[in-house]
């Protein structure tokens, strides 16, 4: 019999996986199933993008490998990007990588940095990707508590009284999901002092900047960030690409360098027509945002009254693709979506997948057409 590697021992099948095979089944039993629960865009990418990679199949070097780094023209457009939207610079020669989505910059960096028995600060909530990927190279998760009552901020005063002798990345994700909190300048500026002191890379996680969110942050924003920060950000949210697995990461050169050897080992260079579309999309005017906020806002508006009916408190200025609800006492977060589930055929995400800060909540997703939407809403 040929054993699985031991690594894999640390880690479960994620959570969605599982349920999406109940909720699938369920279906497939004839249950009219509405899924409000995960965060793949359904909106259609820019034309513009679609025509651009359409445009691209004949060019000469289309099929051949590309770069580890990406075409020069995506790395400028990535540096484009980030000052127009954040006042940020960054050489595009070697302060930016692109990457084939943000999820596989989280494994580069962990695969770069980590070493066996090293210790990694994960927000709790959280994305639970941190926690997987992070038992998976080896080390070891310590999960800082973000609370309704500090606003979903990470509190500096609590993590300093914590050990982190061995500490070596800290995971932040603002705006966080699935709270929806946006960042404050003032964290940025505390997290940034706080890495410097202990020597941890602090790495942000952004790809909900522009998601009903008036002002967009970014790390990198704060004088010093790149001595000791990192920025992951991705196409997939802000531009509806999920499946074209595009993202990047922004930092000082001597980090970019150290992701790189990994990710070179890892793959021979992302297509490149999806090169080509992402460099359209990142030069899109801002009526793209403004109209697509719109949509969201329309849908969020109209999952906010599911959320009254079922006794929900939320925050109404909350940024992102989902609405985060403090659900009534009584009733376990995962016992009140499963009687959703069972009762009304419509799955909402608990919030205790997201970690054990997340007890006592619920999430909807905004990935759902007003029409959807709306016949969940006539089942309560």
């Amino acid at each position: 019999m040929i054993r699985a590697a031991e690594r894999l021992n640390s880690v479960q099948e994620y959570y969605f996986s599982i349920k999406l095979r109940e909720v699938r089944e369920l279906a497939a039993a004839g249950k009219p199933i509405i899924n409000m629960g995960i965060g793949s865009p359904d909106l259609m990418p820019p034309t513009k993008v679609i025509d651009a990679i359409q445009k691209s199949f004949n060019d000469a070097v289309a099929h051949k490998y590309q770069s580890y780094q990406g075409l020069p023209e995506l790395r400028n457009a990535i540096a484009e990007f980030y000052n127009h939207k954040f006042n940020v610079t960054a050489d595009p020669t070697n302060e930016i990588l692109p990457l084939m989505g943000s999820k596989e910059g989280i494994m580069h960096i962990s695969m770069a940095f980590l070493n066996e028995g090293d210790q990694v600060l994960i927000p709790n909530p959280g994305y639970p990707t941190y926690t997987s990927v992070t038992k998976l190279v080896g080390a070891e998760p310590i999960y800082y508590n973000l609370s309704e009552e500090n606003e979903w901020q990470v509190n500096i005063d609590e993590l300093e009284k914590t050990d982190l002798s061995k500490v070596k990345i800290m995971w932040v994700n603002y705006p966080h999901m699935p709270t929806g909190t946006n960042a404050l300048k003032e964290t940025f500026e505390d997290l940034v002092a706080f890495g410097k002191r202990h020597q941890i890379l602090i790495v942000n996680d952004n790809p909900y900047s522009f998601i009903l969110n008036d002002e967009p942050l970014s790390i990198l924003q704060v004088d010093g960030a790149k001595d000791i920060a990192l920025e992951l950000n991705s196409l997939s949210k802000t531009f509806n690409m999920a499946g074209w697995r595009v993202g990047m990461l922004l930092g000082n050169s001597s980090f970019i360098e150290e992701v790189l050897k990994v990710k070179s080992n890892m793959d021979s260079g992302m297509f490149y027509g999806i090169q080509k579309g992402a460099i359209e999309a990142l030069h899109l005017s801002d009526d793209w945002f403004e109209n697509q906020n719109k949509q969201y806002e329309e849908r969020r508006n109209l999952i906010f009254k599911i959320a009254d009916k079922l006794g929900c408190t939320y925050d109404k200025n909350s940024t992102g693709l989902f609405v985060w609800a403090k659900i009534p006492e009584g009733k376990s977060s995962e016992e009140i979506t499963d009687e959703i589930l069972y009762t009304k055929d419509v799955f909402i995400t608990p919030g205790t997948v997201f970690g054990s800060q997340g007890e006592g909540y619920i999430r909807f997703s905004l990935c759902v057409s007003k029409e959807v939407i709306n016949q969940a809403l006539s089942r309560f």
